[in-house]
């Protein structure tokens, strides 16, 4: 197999109990373990597309291991699906294109601290995808992955006065998170009838929860937005409106991983109803776009994309009709679904032992690119797939083993007792469906560096082309992060001096 390395790269509705999470598609959990959770499973539901994407990470482990991305001086790298990131993006355009009237705008702005890497940006951005942002950092990626201001979105409950001041100069989507944000984008807009940015209210349906709390954004206490049903919140919402000709959207996020489809939908239809009694207040289309966030969820648990774009978009069509119309634009934030099956964490096992009559793999994957799920295990069980040192897909019998990680500290383990093909020194594990949240979120533990990660995409002639989405991370880079210019600082600091 051809490899090589260029610049460029190709190609039930009810309160949150969320007992709907067991029952099946409309949870669209995937976070659980399941028996595809073990290893190299295709099937558990995996369609054509699923399989061809299992085959093109299987050609590109080998194929990295070849070209010598990966091996005994790089032990870890992190690669990304090129045709896979494509392929994600047209699911979502054409899920929605089914079901919206013709004509209505639609913004598909992805959620970048999803996968904060200016390449994956840029090639969603050439995929008619734009950005949602929820930092100055974020936004600064945006920026540079070359998303135009009509393209994104500013979410944060803590935007800075200088944070939405340089939004509302370039053009950018801004929706209001509290009341007090609100006075700062009225003194900010003063006077001007028609300010540059789309300015809106998030609210908070007040919804429930799902199965992982951290990630519900739509309970009755959660941080985020106005809650609707507390007292006199939708009524001072209303009257924000009325008295601001130019708040015209509304914005919420029901929630990430762990939500069912259900209160998804639930959270969109209450917010599509409070855009229509605004309207009706107002005697005139005043809201006239609708940010119904992000949050599908991704299945863990085997290889099959589920649920899809398309059955979300289904589901809201009926249930929320009146979203699809044709009287209100539409702006949706998904980021780990996009991206989240694309990417793949491949570590090299370094050395093998026995530790009370279990074998245990210790590789260079863990706290560091798999921080959620070494710390909460049981939310976050990610499926591992062996594979040889040469980088092809390891068979024989499985064995019951641990795959520990590097960091110095009895946790750090992938996977516990996890069934798979005995792992030998110079193996590969590799860790699935890691391509958001995973890899691009380094946790220096140790001083532990952060990965290559690479693109990878058919190079025309039956191999793999690889491209570089971010450089490995130096030791040099590592000292410098850690205060290495200023390594006398303390040493001289005096009680009257200054820093």
């Amino acid at each position: 197999m051809a490899a090589g390395i260029d610049g460029t790269g190709d190609d039930g509705m009810g309160e949150g109990t969320g007992e709907g999470m067991r029952e099946g598609m409309d949870d669209g959990t995937g976070h659980s373990v399941g028996d595809g959770v073990g290893g190299r499973r295709h099937g558990d539901g995996a369609g054509p597309a699923d399989r061809a994407r299992a085959r093109r990470r299987d050609e590109a482990v080998r194929a990295a291991v070849e070209c010598g991305l990966l091996g005994p001086g790089t032990p870890l790298v992190g690669l990304l699906d090129v045709r896979g990131i494509r392929e994600s993006a047209a699911a979502l355009r054409e899920a929605f294109e089914a079901v919206v009237a013709p004509g209505t705008p639609v913004l598909h702005a992805f959620a970048v601290k999803a996968t904060p890497l200016v390449p994956v940006l840029r090639l969603l951005h050439e995929e008619g995808v734009g950005a949602e942002v929820a930092s100055p950092g974020e936004l600064a990626l945006a920026r540079a992955a070359g998303v135009p201001p009509a393209a994104t979105v500013l979410d944060s409950p803590a935007k800075t006065g200088a944070e939405l001041r340089e939004a509302l100069e370039l053009g950018i989507a801004v929706n209001a998170d509290n009341p007090q944000e609100l006075d700062r984008i009225d003194a900010l807009v003063g006077s001007c009838p028609s300010p540059r940015s789309p300015l809106g209210i998030r609210v908070n349906p007040q919804v429930g929860g799902g199965s992982i709390e951290a990630l519900s954004t739509a309970t009755a206490t959660s941080k985020f937005g106005v809650a609707l049903r507390d007292e006199g919140a939708r009524e001072w919402v209303v009257r924000a409106c009325l008295d601001r000709p130019w708040l015209t959207r509304l914005h919420a996020h029901t929630g990430s991983q762990g939500i069912p489809l259900s209160l998804m939908a639930q959270g969109a239809a209450r917010t599509y109803a409070l855009a229509e009694e605004i309207n009706a207040r107002a005697g005139r289309r005043q809201i006239d776009t609708l940010d119904i966030g992000g949050g599908l969820p991704v299945n863990f648990g085997s290889e099959a994309t589920a649920p899809t774009y398309a059955q979300y978009a289904r589901l809201l069509a009926e249930v929320v009709p009146g979203l699809f119309d044709g009287r209100y634009g539409l702006v949706t934030e998904f980021g780990r679904s996009l991206l989240a099956k694309q990417g793949t964490v491949v570590a090299r096992v370094e050395y093998t032992k026995s530790a009370g009559g279990r074998p245990v793999a210790v590789t260079h994957a863990g706290v560091q690119v798999a921080t959620r799920t070494v710390y909460a295990p049981g939310a976050w069980p990610l499926r591992l797939a062996a594979y040889d040192a040469k980088g092809r897909p390891k068979s024989g019998p499985e064995a019951v083993q641990d795959v520990a990680g590097p960091a110095c500290f009895a946790g750090d383990l992938l996977a516990e007792a996890r069934a798979l093909p005995l792992l030998e020194p110079g193996d590969h594990v590799a860790a699935l469906d890691t391509g958001a949240y995973y890899f691009a979120h380094h946790y220096a533990y140790n001083s532990l560096p952060r990965p290559g990660i690479y693109g990878f995409a058919p190079d025309g002639s039956g191999g793999v082309a690889f491209a570089t989405a971010r450089e490995p991370q130096a030791p040099e880079e590592i000292v410098t992060e850690a205060g290495g210019a200023h390594a006398s600082a303390l040493t001289t600091l005096r009680a009257s001096g200054r820093p």
